[in-house]
C-alpha cells in the first residue's frame, strides 16, 4: 500500500489497515491535529461507521508547551463532533523539564493516553506513526550505535501498562496521509516545533533528505528495519535454545555461557540482570552489557573472581566459573 496515493484508498484498503481491530469493542485514537493523526481519525471513523460494532473515541494531549495548543485541541474536538466521535483533551500538568523535553513529553503523552484508554475501556491506543516516522526512528538509533534490537524500529503493535499501542499506518508515507486529509476536506495544523532545529527529530529530517539523495531514503531504512527484525527473531530463537541448556536456576556456568556466540551471551546476561534488578532489559545500555561480557570473559580465562553492579543487579563470578545474579542492595543515605 506504500507508494499509492492515499486519497485513492478504497474502503477495502482501509478495512485492511484496521483488520487487527475487528474484535475490539473500543479504540482510542490519538489525535494531535496534524495531518497524520487527522487522516488516521478520518479512516477510523469511516471504518467504525461501516462496521457499526467498534466504538471510536479520540484524545488530544495538550502538553502546555505552546499557547496555541489549547486552540488546536478545540479544533480537533470540532472535527470529532462533526464525525460523531467522542473527544477528550488530556493535560500534561506540572513543571516542564528543561532537558530532553521531547523525550519526556512523549513519555507523558503515552502515560496520559494509556490511563485514558483504561478509563474508557478501550482495547488499544491507536497512533498515526507512518513510514517516514519509522525511517527517522531507525536513523536516530543507527546514529546512536543501537544494536540489532533497536534497528528494528517501531513495532506495529506494542504494549504499555497492559494496553496495546497500535500503529496501523506504518506502510503509508506522510505525503499520502496529507493527500487523504485534503481529499476529505478536513482541516489540520502544522506544529511549528516540527521545524525547530533545537529538536533532534527536526535535524534528522533534514539529514534524511540529504541521505536520500545518496540512496539511503525511507524505503532503504525500512528494509534495514525489516532485516533487523528478522535477525532479531533468529537471535531470540537461538538465545532460548542456549538458555534451556544453561537451566533456569539462579546460577550459571560461565564457561557454558561463553561457548555461545558473544551476541547470544550478551542477551542472556541482559535478561538475567533485568530479572534480578527488576528492570526492562531494553533499558540497560548495550555498551554496559558489552563491557560486562568482556570483563567476565577475561576473568574466566584468568581464573579469577569478578563482581559488578549493572542495571540494578549484583553480578558475581567465582574462581570456579559460577555466575550469579542478585538484586543490588539498597544504597545508604546520609553519611557514614
Amino acid at each position: 500500500m506504500s507508494g499509492q496515493r492515499s486519497h485513492a484508498l478504497s474502503s477495502t484498503d482501509i478495512d485492511a489497515l484496521f483488520a487487527p481491530f475487528v474484535r475490539a469493542e473500543a479504540l482510542l485514537i490519538a489525535v494531535s491535529g496534524g495531518p497524520d493523526s487527522t487522516a488516521l481519525l478520518l479512516m477510523a471513523a469511516e471504518w467504525a461507521k461501516r462496521r457499526g460494532k467498534t466504538r471510536i473515541e479520540a484524545a488530544t494531549v495538550n502538553h502546555g508547551l505552546r499557547p496555541e495548543s489549547a486552540d488546536e485541541a478545540k479544533a480537533v474536538a470540532r472535527l470529532c463532533a462533526r464525525l460523531a466521535v467522542g473527544h477528550r483533551t488530556l493535560h500534561w500538568k506540572g513543571v516542564k523539564p528543561t532537558t530532553r523535553l521531547q523525550e519526556r513529553a512523549r513519555e507523558a503523552r503515552y502515560r496520559l493516553l494509556v490511563d485514558h484508554a483504561k478509563a474508557i475501556g478501550a482495547d488499544a491506543v491507536v497512533t498515526a506513526h507512518h513510514a517516514d516516522d519509522q525511517a527517522e526512528t531507525v536513523l536516530f538509533r543507527l546514529l546512536r550505535g543501537s544494536g540489532v534490537a533497536g534497528l528494528r524500529g517501531m513495532e506495529v503493535m506494542t504494549a504499555r501498562d497492559g494496553v496495546t499501542i497500535a500503529r496501523p499506518l506504518m506502510r503509508l508515507k506522510k505525503r499520502d496521509l496529507i493527500a487523504f486529509a485534503n481529499a476529505r476536506g478536513a482541516p489540520f495544523i502544522d506544529d511549528p516545533s516540527n521545524a525547530d532545529p533545537r529538536f533532534a527529530r527536526t535535524r534528522l529530517r533534514a539529514l534524511l533528505t540529504r541521505l536520500g539523495e545518496e540512496g539511503l531514503d525511507a524505503d532503504a531504512l525500512d528494509r534495514l528495519a525489516r532485516r533487523a527484525r528478522e535477525t532479531e527473531e533468529a537471535l531470540a530463537h537461538l538465545t532460548a535454545e542456549v538458555e534451556l541448556r544453561l537451566g533456569a536456576d539462579g546460577t550459571v556456568d560461565a564457561r557454558a555461557l561463553f561457548t555461545a556466540p558473544i551476541a547470544i551471551a550478551q542477551r542472556i546476561l541482559a535478561r538475567r540482570i533485568a530479572e534480578a534488578g527488576g528492570r526492562d532489559a531494553s533499558r540497560i545500555g548495550l555498551e554496559k552489557i558489552e563491557t560486562l561480557a568482556g570483563d567476565l570473559r577475561d576473568a574466566l580465562k584468568e581464573r579469577r573472581a569478578y563482581g559488578a553492579n549493572v542495571g540494578g543487579a549484583l553480578v558475581r563470578l567465582t574462581v570456579k566459573g559460577r555466575l550469579t545474579f542478585a538484586p543490588e542492595p539498597p544504597r545508604r543515605s546520609g553519611g557514614r
